[in-house]
């Protein structure tokens, strides 16, 4: 990808998906842009895949058919 300022990897927040909590994933960037024309993020299953802006917006992406992509979520980047 060639850019410096780019974050390897985000802890993609959901909110209120367990009983009384929130599910976090970690997510690490692959060489793919999305409609927005920002990088892709996926976990390690590629089940879970995110767009997410130099400003931490996350668009989470649908992976198979039926699926609904998740709203509220939340991106925090990880150093290293």
């Amino acid at each position: 990808m060639g850019r410096t300022d780019l974050v390897r990897a985000y802890e993609l927040v959901f909110p209120g998906v367990t009983e009384g909590g929130q599910d976090v994933v970690r997510v690490t960037v692959t060489d793919r842009t999305g409609p927005g024309g920002h990088p892709v993020y996926e976990d390690a299953t590629g089940i879970i895949q995110a767009e997410i802006s130099n400003r931490s917006e996350v668009r989470v992406l649908a992976t198979g058919a039926g699926q609904e992509p998740a709203h509220g979520v939340t991106a925090r980047p990880l150093s290293g």
